[in-house]
């Protein structure tokens, strides 16, 4: 007779994330001895618990490819979208390459996942400035040039740093980055002008 783990993994493996419900139904048990069952699976390392009700195998997140990645990062805050050094290495616009580390921007809270060594960075924004972002590939990602935007917003504030020397600005749109400016504080501003000639 199969184990409820091996059920487990051969109903939802094909999906990137699972909640104690879809563990409930898989295996025909109770809500509440699914969440049992994940709290137990969970500390033996059977399940990589990525948030409250959130899982995922650890057998496949050592496979994972970027782009999965950084469709978890999405999923971690909601709403969000990748954006900052991390959408910038996307577009290759950066030469600073980061190894299992995701930049993101949220509505919600400033916030750091550190999930099996790779870490997830979540910057709170006000909504005025939450846009911009596009949906490739199932990822909600920012457009390069809001990427950069929201960059040089959080270093004109203190609140992010960013290795200007390795981002080529010809592969950026000056008009949308000057569209996209107007609302943001003169003190952002003063920055990007003196960084794109804007």
């Amino acid at each position: 007779m199969l184990t409820n783990n091996i059920i487990i993994y051969n109903k939802l493996k094909d999906r990137l994330t699972f909640s104690f419900e879809d563990i409930s139904i898989a295996l025909g048990i109770t809500k509440e001895s699914s969440k049992v069952l994940c709290s137990r699976y969970t500390a033996k390392g059977i399940l990589i618990r990525l948030k409250k009700n959130l899982y995922t195998f650890p057998q496949k997140w050592d496979t994972y490819t970027q782009e999965y990645f950084l469709k978890i990062s999405n999923l971690l805050q909601v709403p969000s979208y990748i954006s900052l050094i991390t959408a910038l290495s996307y577009y290759e616009i950066t030469t600073q390459v980061q190894q299992n580390y995701f930049e993101n921007i949220s509505l919600k809270r400033t916030k750091r996942y550190d999930i099996k060594g790779s870490l997830f960075n979540y910057y709170k924004i006000q909504k005025k400035y939450y846009s911009d972002f596009i949906k490739t590939n199932g990822i909600f990602i920012a457009t390069k040039e809001k990427a950069f935007t929201d960059a040089v917003y959080l270093y004109s504030f203190g609140k992010y740093k960013i290795d200007l020397s390795s981002i080529d600005l010809n592969k950026l749109d000056k008009n949308k980055i000057n569209k996209l400016m107007k609302i943001y504080p003169l003190k952002t501003k003063l920055i990007m002008e003196k960084l794109c000639k804007i």
